[in-house]
């Protein structure tokens, strides 16, 4: 099986969210996004809690892009220190994984 990442990326809008994953995309980054949201998100920034509404990207992508996607939302991303996580897949089934493989580039 490829070495396949799952990217959360948070972002302040839908807008944000879209353009983000769609890049992703269109750049052959990621093979798939999804758009979850609105979830609500807390946390402390500068010293005073912050609740708000926040969407999640989840980019599907060979681990090799992670660096690459990582560049293109720091470039694109609104938020000072925008919150990208980057989780291990251990187990897909072959055919996506070979999509997925096919559907991107590093």
């Amino acid at each position: 099986m490829a070495n396949i990442l799952l990217i959360r990326i948070n972002c302040p809008d839908d807008r944000c969210a879209a353009a983000i994953g769609e890049t992703l995309i269109v750049k052959k980054l990621a093979g798939c996004v999804n758009i979850d949201g609105p979830v609500e998100a807390v946390y402390m920034w500068e010293d005073e809690l912050v609740r708000e509404d926040e969407w999640v990207v989840w980019a599907k992508a060979p681990q090799d892009n992670y660096s690459k996607i990582e560049a293109e939302v720091i470039d694109m991303h609104p938020h000072e220190i925008p919150a990208i996580l980057a989780l291990p897949c251990i187990e897909s089934n072959a055919r996506y994984a070979d999509w997925l493989t096919t559907n991107t580039k590093s």
